[in-house]
């Protein structure tokens, strides 16, 4: 099989183990949204989970990309068996006391951090003492999700990746039969939704194991702690977890100035919350997946020092992540209202609650392809095991950030926020896009470009559609999502066909091979 249908297969396992997740999280939102709305108790659920999942991408699924996976793929290639599987046994040991320690330190300081990442929730007593409340009871959920990235890590150096693809959809469906039955039932009801992160959390790990132990890893002994790969995970690791801290304080950036509700107005925090969700399904499914797939066939061209296997890889990568992204941007911009009344306006989601979850998502949509491009261009600094580069460029894009959203909340109010974080978001791409092409040398740019410019004009022409129809349809909300989306999709297949996109050629070869 060829290093592009290898890799499109991969991407297509993990993307359809994320299409899977999100469209159960979009069920979990709408039943969150009718019990919960944007409303102070939820509020304080979105602050206090915010933190454990700063961790998860800092000591979990961080660190796994990083650092774990080049390191195991090298070893998978160059060293026998058992020198592989020495090495995944003491990094489990490792992983379990850091993540033991940090769980135990974030409920211990929890007051300290709700304040620090939400200071406009210091003057409300009551939904402070309801944040901490919850930041403590999930904080566990750090310990039980970084022992699952250290599995999905493991697993994916040896490309596999049915197992931890969909491990992902049991916790949405944890979530949601917690918000349904438990909620109800308890004294405080959004408790509900921490026991369920956490029952999730559990779940999500243990249903990889099987195919772990089937492979050979051990349970663990707390014998060993130092190999000779653990300086090189290390140096891997550091920028990496400075890197994430980085891009998590960009979430924070929106989280602190959203919870200053004079300003921003009341829900922000909850309206960022929601259309986070909405623009990030279709980043999650091809821009996570294809970046994911990607690092250890990436990591595979480094390793064997193929430069040019490695170029043509990610060119690759690249093209077709723009593809999807570019019509699913202009779908959210176009239909950012009507798809958020239709998915979420009912209960206690009112039409005060679609006026600014709408306007946040209006903004963030205008990132998306800058959003997938960073996913992917990272991973590539990730296999040539380069991890202070990104750092670099994220740290440059926090300043950015933080200076337009205080500038642009004023007048904006939340849609401010989320329009500062698209345009740092794109400031970060350029510049990495730029390094990458100092660090390895010319990658097919021009053609990158090209690429970029046919898809965009065919989203252009599916928008002017998706506008013309949304002004002449005049049925309820979820019906006229449903008939004007479809219309869309074929819109810009019709358009790739007029200007020749490359990528949809392919995408109809694969058809015809199916077929």
């Amino acid at each position: 099989m060829s290093t592009h249908k290898s890799l499109a297969r991969s991407a297509g396992i993990i993307g359809l183990g994320i299409l899977a997740s999100r469209i159960l999280g979009f069920i979990r939102d709408i039943v969150v949204a009718a019990v919960f709305g944007t409303t102070t108790p939820f509020q304080a659920f979105v602050v206090a989970f915010r933190i454990p999942n700063l961790l998860r991408d800092m000591v979990g699924e961080g660190a796994a990309n990083a650092a774990f996976v080049p390191v195991l793929s090298e070893y998978a290639i160059k060293k026998t068996k058992a020198e592989f599987w020495e090495l995944a046994q003491i990094l489990l040991n490792t992983m379990i006391i850091v993540l033991a320690v940090i769980s135990a330190l974030g409920v211990l300081f929890a007051p300290f951090i709700v304040t620090l990442i939400a200071p406009g929730f210091v003057k409300d007593p009551e939904k402070f003492k309801l944040t901490v409340d919850l930041t403590r009871a999930m904080f566990p959920y750090i310990f039980l999700v970084g022992l699952t990235a250290y599995t999905t890590g493991v697993l994916n150096s040896l490309k596999l990746f049915g197992a931890s693809s969909f491990s992902q959809p049991l916790w949405n469906l944890l979530f949601i039969a917690s918000a349904v039955f438990l909620c109800p039932i308890m004294k405080i009801p959004i408790m509900g939704l921490a026991i369920g992160v956490l029952v999730g959390g559990l779940l999500q790990l243990v249903v990889q194991l099987p195919q772990l132990m089937n492979k050979r890893l051990a349970l663990p002994r707390f014998n060993k702690f130092k190999h000779p790969a653990s300086s090189e995970i290390g140096r891997l690791l550091l920028p990496r977890v400075a890197g994430s801290s980085i891009y998590q304080l960009n979430v924070f950036v929106n989280t602190i100035f959203a919870s200053i509700a004079a300003i921003v107005g009341e829900g922000a925090i909850a309206a960022i919350y929601y259309s986070n969700r909405l623009w990030q399904f279709p980043l999650a499914i091809f821009g996570t997946a294809f970046s994911q797939a990607m690092l250890p066939t990436l990591s595979e061209h480094a390793a064997k020092e193929d430069i040019e296997k490695f170029k043509e890889t990610f060119s690759f990568s690249l093209k077709s992540v723009f593809f999807i992204t570019v019509p699913a941007s202009v779908g959210l911009i176009v239909l950012a209202t009507p798809i958020v009344r239709a998915l979420f306006e009912r209960g206690s989601f009112d039409a005060y609650s679609t006026q600014i979850t709408s306007a946040a998502l209006f903004y963030y949509s205008i990132g998306l392809c800058a959003y997938a491009g960073v996913k992917v261009v990272v991973s590539a600094f990730y296999s040539l095991k380069d991890t202070v580069t990104p750092v670099k460029a994220a740290f440059i894009a926090l300043i950015l950030n933080v200076v337009l959203s205080a500038i642009l909340m004023f007048p904006m109010k939340v849609g401010g926020l989320a329009l500062a974080t698209t345009i740092s978001s794109t400031a970060n791409f350029i510049l990495l896009f730029h390094l990458l092409r100092k660090k390895i040398g010319p990658f097919g740019g021009f053609a990158i470009l090209k690429s970029f410019g046919r898809v965009l004009i065919a989203g252009v022409i599916m928008g002017v559609v998706l506008i013309w129809l949304d002004s002449i349809l005049n049925l309820s909300p979820v019906k006229q999502i449903a008939v004007i989306i479809p219309a869309g999709i074929i819109s810009f297949f019709a358009a790739c066909m007029v200007f020749d996109v490359d990528e949809f050629k392919g995408f109809l070869r694969w058809i015809s091979r199916k077929r």
